[in-house]
């Protein structure tokens, strides 16, 4: 039999469903956080969900419109086909693991390495300290994507030497949001609490300034994430990114521009796939940025 609770107990939530409780209160918040769930798990799943191969030629196919245009739409080739008879909804999917999914990969190198330098670069001081700041300050003054296109006319076109220009280039801003933020953090009582404690700086930095800094970190993620998907996609149309054939939405977008008259549907579907990711990507940030704020007041 059952025992009946006879003492009313207040359950609390733990921090990460505190977290979740605030940040779901905004539905197109989550809207957005549905749209980045189904972009992560096309960019996975793709090689297997995909009607067609990205490279699959259909030669008796060519430039189709897509399945509901009253004439010529095929319901075989859902969106379409391209000038060489590739299935557009084919190139679309596989192209979330290149434009969505590298930039994931991006975003988390430079994010580990930007908060480390940063925050060991903020215990410092003297000459180190100010030349650091200033050279920050340069690198920081040049626009991502033009910084992004002269590395890779360095390191020569290729999507991994796009990839590691993207992430030399966003390296910089995860240093600068780190540094200045923890120097603004040890200026406070708190910080001041535990050095009398006898806590190192290292400790200090671990248990007392991140968790308080968090806020800050993610939302130049998610303000580097958006700059990576549109940067990999710029450098792709400019033919410096993923080399042909590869269903890059940067590379198709460019791909299709010069029929965009004759088959239009080959430039405006991977305009809005890199439209799509970018709004949803900060739909999330923003729902996280709110989120933080919320538990950070309460």
């Amino acid at each position: 039999m059952a025992r009946e609770k006879i003492y009313q107990e207040e359950e609390f939530p733990s921090p990460l469903m505190q977290l979740w409780y605030n940040f779901r209160q905004k539905p197109i918040v989550m809207l957005g956080f549905g749209a980045v769930l189904f972009l992560i798990i096309l960019a996975i799943f793709s090689p297997i969900l995909t009607p067609y191969p990205s490279t699959q030629n259909h030669l008796n196919d060519l430039l189709l419109p897509p399945a509901w245009h009253p004439i010529d739409g095929n319901v075989s080739y859902l969106l379409g086909t391209d000038k060489l008879g590739r299935d557009m909804l084919s190139r679309l999917m596989h192209g979330a693991s290149f434009t969505f999914g590298l930039s994931f990969i991006v975003v988390i190198i430079s994010l580990i390495i930007g908060v480390v330098i940063g925050s060991l670069s903020a215990l410092t001081s003297g000459i180190k300290s100010s030349f650091l700041n200033h050279f920050l300050d340069v690198v920081l003054s040049i626009p991502s994507l033009l910084l992004a296109i002269v590395i890779v006319a360095i390191l020569g076109p290729g999507l991994s030497n796009t990839v590691w220009a993207i992430v030399i280039v966003l390296i910089p801003q995860f240093i600068h949001v780190t540094r200045n933020e923890v120097k603004q953090e040890f200026t406070k009582d708190y910080v001041l609490a535990s050095r009398l404690d006898g806590a190192s700086s290292l400790r200090i930095l671990q248990y007392s300034i991140f968790p308080n800094i968090i806020e800050k970190i993610i939302g130049q993620a998610t303000l580097a994430q958006s700059a990576a998907i549109l940067d990999i996609a710029a450098l792709g149309f400019l033919g410096l990114g993923a080399p042909i054939p590869m269903p890059e939405w940067g590379a198709m977008l460019s791909d299709g521009i010069d029929l965009f008259y004759i088959a239009p549907w080959t430039v405006y579907l991977p305009g809005l796939a890199i439209l799509f990711s970018v709004v949803a990507t900060n739909l999330v940030g923003e729902g996280m940025r709110h989120a933080l704020k919320l538990r950070k007041d309460k």
